[in-house]
């Protein structure tokens, strides 16, 4: 594609970072600049020759500026092709031609998300002229260069002078790409705006789904090397989550550090009271709540303490220089909290290989959707963020559970809820024991956690079992009862629920039903 010499352009920007110097670089190029609004006016006083668009147009903007380039004269100069039959059609109109349209977008985004938003304001921040004169633009790329952030502004005035005012094909492509990827996203914007603003059923999910996703790093790989991977933020979700945190130590985070770390955090901000997750695999090997975080740290790690190595660990508490001199004794690939004591940042800086993330709040965003990839398409569903409702929970057993095994209960139910299914954990009331995770058979999940639990020295005697799905036979029931276990606590709704309760009762357990099942694939 052959290089096109920029003889006039057409600059609108709501963003007028730079826009001054740009234009008088495309001046020094013998380049004819109309403009409009705001951006008129500041060239102007700039000093820099410029046209009126309602010059061009014969025509005043109206309707307080709503309309002014939406014109034949306007569209026209964009939209033809360099060809003699669309030249003569030009010239028979009385039509200049555009070879550069430099337009970027009012700010919706930037209103939408403020909290006290109106509608008003937020229809009066969609731009329409703009976005339509960068889809003409982008469509004529090959004769017209579209321009949609001032970020482009220097490799262009870097090929105008490489090239005697020209701009290459090369660029003018990818300067296409970015303005159909703006106006993508700026139209995503604007759909996800108004359909929080229509009445859906609560048990609908959205007929169409856009996704607006803005790069934020490359990632060395994916889950293994020959995968590549990228992390990407959601447009809608502003500054929040994963893209707000913030790393004070450490080299760059990997694809797998990212699932481990929001899987840790996810679980540590469960608890109300001082708590620690270690997370391997996106799994908890050890969970646990104290007075202080460094007595929860040495409690949750005594959990399975050869799996915490290479852990990520998260806590909801500061980060003290007392818990960091614990964390140091072990290799710890990632520690997460919403703050770090000067002392343990310094403390642990001192191991080059930890990765230290500031989380930007001690909660987890707002409820949104789960996206996962299949062939074809995606599957879409609801975050399991739904607070706990302890009414519902139903004693079924012939036992009452006891003060301690309530606790236990409760506590063992919000650690069960992020363990990759199946899953069966045994707690006491303060933390974790044995933790059976990503089993093909639920009973097969009960002895691989008596297993860890017996690795690590831990007994099980007077335990509360946890069970993220019921129970299909008595056989889990059974084998936890074998383990000391006392007291299970599992959503119901088996075939069988009635030989699980047998079973319970058999072994003077306390069994609790939630109503309610935590799967996590």
């Amino acid at each position: 594609m052959n290089n096109i010499q920029i003889k006039r352009a057409l600059l609108s920007v709501y963003n007028k970072t730079g826009i001054v110097e740009f234009a008088k670089k495309l001046r020094d190029h013998g380049v004819e600049i109309c403009s409009t609004g705001g951006t008129f006016t500041l060239l102007r006083d700039s000093d820099i020759e410029v046209i009126k668009v309602s010059e061009i147009t014969k025509f005043p903007e109206i309707l307080d500026g709503r309309v002014k380039t939406l014109h034949p004269n306007i569209h026209g100069g964009i939209l033809a092709r360099r060809t003699p039959e669309h030249l003569a059609e030009l010239a028979e109109h009385g039509i200049n031609q555009i070879d550069m349209v430099v337009v970027n977008l009012y700010p919706f985004e930037r209103t939408v998300a403020q909290p006290d938003v109106t509608l008003s304001a937020a229809l009066e921040n969609i731009d329409i002229g703009g976005p339509t004169m960068i889809r003409a633009a982008a469509k004529n790329y090959p004769d017209v260069v579209v321009v949609v952030d001032p970020a482009f502004y220097d490799q262009i005035v870097d090929e105008m002078a490489m090239y005697d005012g020209a701009v290459s094909g090369e660029l003018r492509l990818r300067l296409a790409l970015a303005a159909f990827q703006r106006t993508s996203q700026y139209d995503g914007a604007i759909s996800h705006y108004l359909s929080g603003l229509a009445k859906q059923s609560d048990e609908e999910l959205p007929d169409s789904l856009t996704l607006q996703l803005r790069k934020v790093q490359n990632l060395r790989y994916g889950e293994n090397p020959h995968q590549r991977a990228a992390f990407y933020a959601d447009v809608a979700k502003g500054s929040a989550g994963m893209v707000a945190a913030r790393q004070l130590h450490g080299k760059e985070l990997s694809y797998n550090n990212l699932q481990d770390l929001q899987a840790a955090i996810n679980l540590a901000l469960e608890f109300e009271k001082p708590a620690v997750a270690i997370i391997k695999h996106s799994n908890p090997c050890g969970v646990a709540w104290a007075e202080d975080v460094a007595t929860a740290y040495e409690a949750a790690l005594s959990t399975d303490p050869a799996s915490a190595y290479g852990g990520i660990v998260a806590m909801n508490r500061e980060v003290s220089e007392a818990v960091a001199e614990k964390i140091a004794r072990i290799f710890t690939e990632v520690v997460v909290a919403p703050a770090f004591a000067p002392a343990a940042v310094e403390l642990l800086k001192q191991k080059k290989n930890v990765r230290l993330i500031l989380w930007p709040a001690n909660e987890l965003a707002a409820a949104g959707f789960e996206v996962k990839a299949v062939e074809g398409g995606l599957l879409l569903q609801d975050m399991d963020l739904a607070p706990t409702n302890y009414s519902d929970w139903k004693v079924v057993s012939n036992r009452q559970p006891s003060e301690r095994e309530w606790e236990a209960m409760k506590f063992g139910w919000k650690v069960g809820k992020w363990v990759k299914s199946n899953a069966v954990v045994y707690v006491n009331e303060v933390k974790t024991l044995g933790i059976g995770a990503g089993q093909m058979s639920r009973v097969d999940a009960a002895r691989l956690a008596i297993v860890k639990a017996a690795d690590a020295g831990l007994s099980l005697a007077g335990s509360v079992v946890i069970s993220d799905a019921f129970f299909p036979f008595r056989d889990g029931i059974d084998v936890a009862a074998g383990a000391g276990a006392r007291a299970a606590i599992e959503p119901g709704g088996s075939v069988r629920d009635e030989e699980v309760i047998a079973a319970a009762n058999e072994h003077d357990m306390a069994l609790v039903f939630t109503g309610r099942r935590h799967f996590r694939h």
